[in-house]
Parts: structure tokens; C-alpha cells; sequence
């Protein structure tokens, strides 16, 4: 039996967990911040960094309780290095590293991205994974199609060029007055709207499997907001006046349609093309059930995505990915920095 500890404060989400060989959890602790953030419209740096420091004792504390194991039942520590909000990143790392030198325990310094892959392989009842697979990440700050040739082993196929897929349900949830975070309340006033009503662009780009969601956030601030003093607001600046004969429902139903469409077709192009046997879809976005229905009814794959309780930012993901490099030998010493900027590809974790 492994016991992996993991700890993630990426970015607004402080949380602890322990896993058990990489598939069952023993605890799963999250402290959200999205109370905070919400006063601000999205997250707040300087705010997450020192909520994370408030926070991570008594969510670590919680983690090892609920499991029923004291520290020296660990196999190992895995904390997320990045990427992320380097702030919020330091007081992960640095709170792992002191227990690491306390406990004696191996430290692990997990990619999030990789996190979000295997919060997969913790869905129950548990499944074996049949290499290769394609694996949608789209959270609030990542848009990335990989292709997953086995464990640890990742060729990144495209990702976005511009806003996240969730990046821009926030900026649209914002432009329309809805509460934040905007990606579930999009979702909600989508259901009682028509997804016809507006055709909202989807771009175009050279490369297939690259994204681009800007130019449909630009088409609903010019869809939905009305001009003032001679030219149209953008919809970060206060004071964004929508146009009364508009319906929330209706943009937000459109809205959430082009993003969603997007994101199955280049996702299930690039599985027929690498002969995948499954699709994953992970990360915060992969909660939304259009885009779980529409992923299912257009791929002739099979479609796993996480429970809803890991589809955001979480620590039994981090202890899950931890696992799987621990067993491939990983180990950090006490001089591993954080990386605010990380890709996911099979250089992540080179020496």
C-alpha cells in the first residue's frame, strides 16, 4: 500500500489529500476561495497568496485525520510546482518542503496540468486505461489537447493562443452582470435560452488543433453592450451598459454553444487521428454538461471525465499524479523551485 500525500494551492483553492496506489481516496480536503474572489469579479492574487498562508495548516491537519494515518504511514509528499500563480505556488511548496525535512518523507514536485489528467484515475468504480488517449484539459487558465501514450508520456497536440476556454466564460459571465465564477452561472441561465439565437464566430486557425476563444468573446460584447461616447466598452472597463432588448439567456446559451463546439470538434478530430481509444476531459470546464453531452454524442469513443467534486482544482489529483512518479523514481530536494509557467510534454519532468 502507497500513501501518497498531496497539496495544491495553485491558484485559489487551498486542499490536501491523501490517495491510496494512485486510485482511491482516502481523504480530499478543499478550502475555496471563490467567496473572496467573487467582491473582485475573478481571482485576486495578493488575496489567494494570503489565504493560502492561513489556510494550508488546517487543510493538511483535516487531510491527515480524515485518512486515519499519521505522517509516518506516508510513502511520500507531493506538492503542485506549477503551473500557477507563483505566489500561491510558494506557499504549497514551501509548507510541503517543511514537512518533507519534519517527516523524513520523499518530496514530489507535481505538474497541475498532470494533476488534472489524473484526476481520471480516480474515478470509482475504476477502470483500466488502454493507451493512448486524447485528454481535453480546459479549466480557467488552461486550454491543452494531449495525446497520452502512457504514463508520464504526453505529446501536446495544440492548446490556446489566446483566453482559456474558462477564462472566457469569467470575462462573458462579467460582461453580463452574472456572479463569479461565470462558467456555472453561464451554464445555468443557458438553460432557458435558445442556443440558436446568436451564431457566434468560431475561429478559424492554420494549425487544427490549436484554440482561440477572443474573437467569440468579442462578438458578445458587441452583441450584447451598446456603444457609448462614440465607440463600444470593453467589457473589463466598469460602467458596460448591455442593450435592453437583449436576452442573457439567449447569449449566454449561444455563447456557451460555439465554445462547446469548438472545443468536440478539434478534440474528437484529433482522436480518429492518433487512433485513440478513449477521450478524457478534465479541469474545471470538463463539469459542464453540455459539454460532456456534446463530447458523447459526437465521438464514437468512449468519454471519461471526473466526478464534479475533481473537476476544479484539487489535492487527491495531486497525490494521484504523485503516485505514478513516485513509482518512475521521482524525487525533489529541498532547493526545488516553483514554475509559474510548466508545460505538460514528456520534457516536464527532465533533469
Amino acid at each position: 500500500m502507497t500513501y501518497i500525500l498531496g497539496i495544491e494551492s495553485s491558484c485559489d483553492e487551498t486542499a490536501a489529500a491523501v490517495v491510496l496506489n494512485g486510485t482511491t481516496i482516502a481523504s480530499n480536503v478543499v478550502a475555496s476561495q471563490i467567496d473572496l474572489h467573487a467582491q473582485y469579479g475573478g481571482v485576486f492574487p495578493e488575496a489567494a497568496s494570503r489565504a493560502h498562508v492561513e489556510a494550508i495548516g488546517f487543510v493538511v491537519d483535516n487531510a491527515m485525520r480524515d485518512a486515519g494515518i499519521d505522517f509516518s504511514r506516508l510513502d511520500a509528499i507531493a506538492v503542485t510546482r506549477g503551473p500557477g500563480l507563483v505566489g500561491s505556488l510558494l506557499v504549497g511548496a514551501n509548507y510541503a518542503k517543511g514537512l518533507a525535512v519534519a517527516t523524513g518523507k520523499p518530496l514530489l514536485g507535481i505538474n497541475h496540468l498532470e494533476g488534472h489528467v489524473y484526476s481520471l484515475w480516480l474515478t470509482q468504480p475504476y477502470r483500466e486505461v488502454k493507451f493512448p488517449v486524447v485528454i481535453l484539459i480546459v479549466s480557467g487558465g488552461h486550454t491543452e489537447l494531449l495525446l497520452m501514450t502512457g504514463h508520464g508520456e504526453y505529446q501536446r497536440l495544440g492548446g490556446t493562443l489566446d483566453d482559456a476556454a474558462g477564462e472566457a466564460f469569467d470575462k462573458v459571465g462579467r460582461l453580463l452582470g452574472l456572479p463569479f465564477p461565470g462558467g456555472p452561472n453561464i451554464e445555468r441561465a443557458a438553460i432557458n435560452g435558445n442556443p440558436q439565437a446568436f451564431d457566434f464566430p468560431r475561429a478559424r486557425l492554420e494549425d487544427e488543433y490549436d484554440f482561440s476563444f477572443s474573437g467569440v468573446k468579442t462578438a458578445v460584447m458587441r452583441e450584447a453592450t451598446v456603444a457609448t461616447d462614440g465607440r463600444r466598452n470593453r467589457e473589463e472597463h466598469k460602467g458596460v451598459q448591455l442593450r435592453a432588448d437583449v436576452s442573457i439567456n439567449d447569449i449566454a446559451a449561444s455563447f456557451q454553444r460555439a465554445v462547446v463546439q469548438t472545443l468536440v470538434d478539434k478534440t474528437v478530430k484529433a482522436a480518429k487521428a492518433h487512433d485513440a481509444t478513449e477521450i478524457f476531459i478534465s479541469g474545471g470546464v470538463s463539469a459542464n454538461t453540455a459539454l460532456r453531452n456534446a463530447m458523447r454524442q459526437q465521438s464514437e469513443l468512449p468519454v471519461r471525465y471526473p466526478p464534479l467534486n475533481l473537476c476544479t482544482d484539487n489535492a487527491a489529483m495531486i497525490a494521484a499524479a504523485g503516485y505514478y512518479r513516485f513509482e518512475s523514481g521521482l524525487r525533489d530536494g529541498l532547493e526545488m523551485d516553483v514554475r509559474p509557467m510548466w508545460p505538460l510534454n514528456n520534457e516536464t519532468y527532465a533533469r
